[in-house]
């Protein structure tokens, strides 16, 4: 009996570390709802995940087309790139968390210009 109790306290204290080990891979197409202080958007959004490395692809009515390089530690996603906003070159960051394999939600900043936060849905 005492080495059932043995086991069983083994399981439940190894379960959090093979959650934490379970990573979730943010590779592929996602839909993106973006509301900042100077309006909203619904970017797409293409991920390659590499290990922690994240490369990628943004496409929105406000930016146009442009490639993204980013990373993910743990459930933290935070990606970059540089737009032209009409003639004006500006940094995009987005900061997030991953809630599951299908969504991520965090904050974006364009350029320092205005602030805002998103929501994503895997496609």
């Amino acid at each position: 009996m005492r080495r059932m109790y043995l086991s069983l306290a083994m399981v439940f204290a190894l379960a959090p570390i093979a959650i934490a080990q379970a990573k979730i891979d943010v590779t592929g197409k996602w839909a993106f709802n973006v509301q900042t202080d100077a309006g909203s958007g619904t970017p797409t959004v293409t991920f390659k995940q590499d290990g922690e490395k994240l490369t990628g692809h943004y496409s929105s009515q406000t930016f146009g087309e442009v490639d993204l390089t980013g990373s993910v530690k743990g459930n933290e996603i935070k990606f970059s790139f540089t737009a032209d906003a009409q003639g004006t070159s500006m940094n995009v960051a987005y900061t997030g968390t991953i809630e599951n394999k299908d969504s991520l939600k965090g904050t974006v900043d364009l350029g320092g210009l205005a602030q805002g936060t998103f929501t994503a849905k895997r496609q």
